[in-house]
């Protein structure tokens, strides 16, 4: 086990790698060993504003314990393999692969190997879902929303590993039973993958999740609706807000609850908060990982079932272009 502090490099110095790059430099656990990055001007760069050298990728994981991996998504598997190869520990933001058998290949060599490999669904660490997760047992509905403006960023991949993978992610972890089925509709808009999607997962217990997702949309929003059988749950990411309205007998000890203007046997909670880094929460539990063996929390299984849920989607997405083109509702591409 590496001493501390942990020293740390970064692999991609595009937008989210620069976030990456300055939050290990402010770190007082680890200390950043280097940046990485085919464009050497902008892997310098970085450098120079983040206080590290600019380095060839083999001589990063020369100097480094472990390696965040924030470079294009269809480079993921390869830097993690090339990472984890070497002895590193590594961070690599999703989706972690581009298939399953790729996935499952990353999570078996960072098991023979006694390394961490932690996957970079940032919203597990995000203030409203950590409140969500201990508030609701047994959802029986979701519905999430992610949508913001275009931007260049992120387009080499469709709108379901770059923005909706996050909340399949999340409604994973809420709902602890199998995906059964997937209906998905999208298309492109701005770019060859598509751009907006809309998707509902049916669970094998009963539980129905909606998401959706879009980058070409006039506002930015980020929302997760939940339904129970005793309380329902709204979050609002952006917002920093959750409420909670749930049967006053069940929660008559919390605090913060008031009675829900004329429903009776229900009252509501509202918490927000105001200074929550998930980024830093998330390097912090890398750091643990490594450095006391804390479980990793979002391990390669967890990458690997939100990418095959992602997966499902774009299947599902594809069948019902094809069904809308053999039936002469849309025209074929082209």
């Amino acid at each position: 086990m590496p001493a501390s502090p942990l020293r740390i490099g970064v692999v991609g110095a595009g937008h989210f790698g620069r976030y990456h790059a300055l939050k290990v430099a402010a770190s007082a656990r680890a200390t950043l060993s280097g940046i990485a990055d085919l464009d050497t001007e902008r892997a310098k760069t970085l450098g120079w504003e983040a206080g590290a050298p600019d380095l060839a990728l083999e001589a990063l994981l020369h100097t480094s314990d472990a390696v965040i991996i924030a470079a294009p998504a269809d480079t993921h598997h390869a830097l993690a393999h090339a990472a984890l190869t070497a002895g590193k520990h590594v961070l690599v933001e999703k989706p972690m692969a581009a298939t399953l058998a790729e996935a499952e290949e990353l999570g078996a060599l960072a098991k023979a190997r006694r390394l961490v490999l932690q996957v970079g669904h940032l919203e597990r660490f995000s203030a409203a879902f950590q409140a969500m997760e201990g508030k609701v047992l047994n959802p029986l509905y979701i519905e999430a929303t992610r949508i913001a403006p275009f931007k260049p960023r992120g387009t080499d991949v469709s709108v379901i590993l770059d923005l909706m993978i996050h909340d399949l992610d999340l409604v994973l972890a809420l709902v602890d039973s199998e995906i059964e089925g997937v209906d998905a509709i999208g298309g492109a808009v701005a770019s060859q993958y598509e751009d907006i999607a809309n998707a509902r997962l049916r669970f094998r217990n009963g539980a129905v999740a909606s998401i959706t997702a879009s980058r070409i949309s006039p506002r930015t929003e980020r929302r997760m609706r939940i339904f129970a059988q005793d309380r329902y749950l709204a979050a609002d990411f952006a917002a920093r807000k959750l409420t909670v309205i749930h049967r006053t007998e069940e929660d008559a000890d919390v605090a913060d609850a008031m009675p829900v203007p004329g429903v009776n046997g229900f009252s509501m909670e509202d918490v927000s908060w105001q200074d929550h880094d998930s980024l830093a929460a998330e390097h912090a539990a890398f750091a643990a990982s490594i450095l006391d063996g804390a479980p990793v929390l979002v391990d390669a299984a967890v990458g690997r079932r939100a990418l095959a849920a992602a997966l499902a989607v774009g299947r599902a997405m594809r069948e019902s272009r094809d069904r809308m083109m053999a039936s002469g509702l849309i025209a074929p591409p082209g």
